[in-house]
């Protein structure tokens, strides 16, 4: 049987703007972290500002960066 290995997601060290959550989610799917970015402000729009506020600052507040996992 074949062992697979899960790719862990991590918030960007070096593609940030604010918390570094969508260069990570950017990094973790191999995507430009500015199509994320694009995403998420339509994202924003659609479900409305808090709702996505709030999911992005928890996103903030539980997604590690590898630093803080690797030590």
């Amino acid at each position: 049987m074949k062992k697979t290995t899960v790719k862990r997601l991590y918030r960007s060290e070096t593609n940030r703007k604010i918390a570094g959550v969508c260069g990570g989610i950017g990094e973790h799917l191999e995507v430009d972290p500015t199509i994320v970015r694009l995403i998420a402000v339509v994202l924003a729009f659609v479900t409305g500002i808090i709702p996505f506020l709030v999911g992005y600052l928890v996103a903030w507040w539980i997604v590690p960066t590898a630093a803080e996992v690797n030590g």
